[in-house]
């Protein structure tokens, strides 16, 4: 079984995300470990005003999600997504080996609209700004990174 590195990229329902959002969130990693994936990064991207309306949803809360998962299971993952009430829209890509430790780097480091937008509010209010520990890094092959060089 070969694994790669897929970046998921997840319109969710605004309306149940702002009720329950860790409920609502957390469905896509446990939908990815329970297909016997590995959850490298998974983060709010941002809230938005969809460019036209999908169903009844007129705004969508967008999901970043980095992850590592056989082949074989792909399709039987995109199906449980496609069914899941939650999700607006999804789209899942193969990342390229050569880039994925930076882009889940990346995505680890919360950089982006909405991470900018909540280090301004902390900036202003004159809190110290923390980050999340929210997923512990890895590189994309699940091993520890290696301590920098001195």
């Amino acid at each position: 079984m070969t694994e790669n590195v897929y970046e998921g990229m997840f319109i969710l329902d605004s309306n149940r995300y702002g009720r329950d959002p860790g409920g609502v969130s957390g469905q896509i990693p446990e939908l990815i470990q329970q297909h016997g994936g590995k959850v490298l990064a998974s983060r709010l991207w941002e809230e938005r005003r969809l460019a036209y309306p999908i169903g009844s949803h007129r705004k969508g809360t967008y999901w970043l999600t980095y992850f590592k998962i056989g082949t074989d299971q792909m399709s039987t993952l995109r199906r449980q997504i496609q069914l899941n009430e939650n999700v607006v829209r999804s789209l899942m890509l193969k990342v390229d080996p050569r880039i994925a430790d930076t882009l889940v780097t990346h995505a680890l480091t919360g950089t982006g609209p909405v991470a900018e937008q909540r280090r301004a509010a902390k900036a202003a209010e004159g809190t110290p700004i923390v980050p999340e520990p929210d997923l512990p890094v890895v590189d994309a092959l699940g091993e520890e990174p290696l301590p920098p060089d001195e």
